[in-house]
């Protein structure tokens, strides 16, 4: 007897010989798919001479950023600037604040446009994200990376990795995930009677795509990927990442996407907000950012469910509080060198960062004088110095949060402040990398995403080994990343199982941070989102509707069945 997989591959390969059928299942050219390979940027190489020229035309003007709805650029509205944090005084791009009437063109135009894009073939659709995908590898790399160094403070090397290598690897792998998915076709036990197929529609409306500051990529994957599968967009770009995104959108215009069918609509959070899960059309809202403001979407969402003409697909990463579990048989070197990148590289504002670790008593004093030693050779300043391990945080708001947490550390008795805690706003918004020792476990040092640079740690005896590790799933509501540090195989295997649901993505003797399109798919659960794993096979298929397609080729004549006959 014949498996469901392999009667379905027999059906498929007999597809062909349904010469009358109408129905064309995409006819996609095979291509093998591979990360995007991270350039070095030595001294004296092509790609650092061509990054920093490119550092400095971008520096040197202050660029007019439209909203863009179908062919309409407009200019009107609350005028706002992105500086760059690291010289706040220095104004990279202007902007424009769509209001609710300008919010809602762009949702009207999206919807109409999601009517013909959904009618343009797969196959089309393809060939524009794989010209997207060379025209980001090729020309616009340098672009990309100058917007990202100069208006989200990153470093060289941060800035490669994400807006060029895992923008391009998204529009790459996800052509790839979206032509892997379409090979399966349902069985057609004897396709010259009957033959069945599967197409992808997008989802009739529009998707709401807000994206975050801290990766370049997440804003290209947020607003595009939706729109491979066939959807219209309308994409609230992050105000401190607004140039980065600005270069991808007239990437894809470049590449050939048909006007209104992604929109360009920066804006106030509250009135998107309001705007978009307001209107019968919202088909899905494509998220990165906070808890309390992807709490607030789901409820406005569920508030105005009688409305819609689809249940919205409702896709959020919010963040975590990720950890390092150290087992008195690490190694430490390991341990510290990785944690030391895990904490601050981007100044800790990556959602997989480690902000609390678990130490037990017998590394202690090495782990301890290890991360001290690595913190004390840490370079924080301007990016475009390529010296420089980390530049500024984001921005004001999040300096002052940052330092609240710094500043309340200092003035609790629970809490020593082992090496950093200085800071200076007065040029760019600096938070010197900031290494903490907790006595309770519970402090909210331990429990909630600061989303800076602070690693805050708790002394366990290792004789509680197993009271330290319950910690880890109990004391956050967050299930994001999280990494264990151990050569006791034993131990791993217990820790495999015992921190199950406490991270999306689970780390062995790695650190939390660092995940690539491909190979380790993104995503966590509980509060830290709803776990789609962006960089996956199964996140393209979250924005398609599939639709079941029956042919019969041969009239049905007789409504009794045989056995009634005899």
């Amino acid at each position: 007897m014949l498996s469901v997989w392999s009667r379905a591959a027999r059906g498929a390969r007999s597809l062909e010989r349904a010469a009358s059928s109408i129905v064309e299942l995409p006819k996609f050219q095979d291509f093998g798919v591979q990360n995007e390979p991270i350039l070095g940027y030595r001294e004296g190489s092509q790609e650092r001479c061509e990054l920093a020229e490119e550092l400095k035309r971008t520096a040197a003007c202050t660029e007019d950023v439209p909203i863009v709805i179908g062919d309409e650029l407009i200019k009107t509205g609350d005028v706002r600037h992105q500086v760059m944090p690291h010289d706040h005084s220095r104004k990279l791009a202007k902007f424009y604040y769509a209001d609710q009437k300008t919010i809602q063109k762009a949702i009207d135009v999206s919807v109409e446009a999601q009517r013909r894009w959904d009618r343009t073939s797969l196959e089309e659709r393809v060939c524009i994200f794989q010209r997207a995908a060379e025209l980001m590898a090729g020309e616009h790399r340098q672009r990309l990376n100058a917007a990202t160094m100069l208006g989200q403070s990153k470093s060289v090397i941060q800035a490669e990795i994400d807006a060029a290598c895992e923008l391009i690897d998204f529009f790459r792998f996800n052509v790839f995930f979206l032509k892997e998915n379409a090979k399966y076709q349902p069985i057609s036990e004897d396709p010259s009677v009957t033959r069945n197929s599967l197409r992808f529609r997008g989802i009739d409306g529009f998707i709401a795509a807000i994206s975050p500051f801290n990766f370049t990529a997440i804003g290209g994957n947020l607003a595009y990927t939706p729109a491979l599968m066939g959807n219209g967009v309308v994409w609230k770009p992050s105000d401190t990442a607004l140039l980065s995104n600005w270069r991808i959108f007239n990437i894809l215009r470049d590449a050939g996407m048909p006007a209104g069918v992604v929109n360009f609509v920066p804006a106030d959070g509250p009135t998107f907000g309001r705007t978009i899960t307001s209107s019968p059309h919202l088909a899905g809202v494509n998220f990165t950012g906070s808890v309390p403001t992807f709490n607030w979407i789901w409820n406005e969402v569920g508030k105005n469910l009688d409305k819609y003409r689809n249940y919205p697909r409702l896709i959020g990463e919010c963040g975590g509080k990720n950890y390092h579990f150290i087992h008195p048989s690490a190694d430490v070197q390991s341990v510290v060198t990785s944690t030391i990148r895990s904490a601050f590289e981007y100044n800790g504002q990556k959602c997989s960062a480690c902000s609390r670790m678990y130490v037990p008593k017998s590394l202690y004093e090495p782990i301890k004088q290890g991360l001290l030693a690595e913190r004390a050779k840490l370079k924080i300043g301007d990016p475009t110095d390529f010296s420089v391990f980390t530049g500024a945080v984001i921005d004001d708001k999040a300096f002052a949060r940052i330092t609240g947490y710094i500043k309340n550390a200092k003035n609790n008795p629970k809490n020593k402040i082992l090496g950093g805690g200085e800071f200076d706003d007065s040029k760019g918004y600096f938070v010197q990398p900031t290494i903490i020792e907790t006595s309770d476990p519970h402090d909210k040092l331990m429990t909630e995403e600061i989303f800076g640079p602070v690693l805050t740690l708790y002394v366990y005896e290792d004789k509680d080994l197993s009271k330290a590790l319950a910690l880890v799933g109990s004391s956050t509501k967050f299930a994001l990343t999280g990494a264990v540090f151990s050569k006791d195989k034993n131990f791993l295997k217990t820790a495999l199982e015992e921190l199950k649901m406490t991270a999306g993505n689970f780390y062995l003797n790695d650190k939390s941070t660092g995940s690539v399109v491909g190979q380790q798919p993104f995503g966590g659960g509980r509060m830290s989102g709803t776990n789609d794993k962006a960089g996956g096979p199964n996140y393209v298929m979250r924005w398609t509707s599939p639709q079941s397609i029956k042919e019969t080729f041969v009239p049905l004549r007789d409504v009794d069945y045989p056995y009634m006959r005899d």
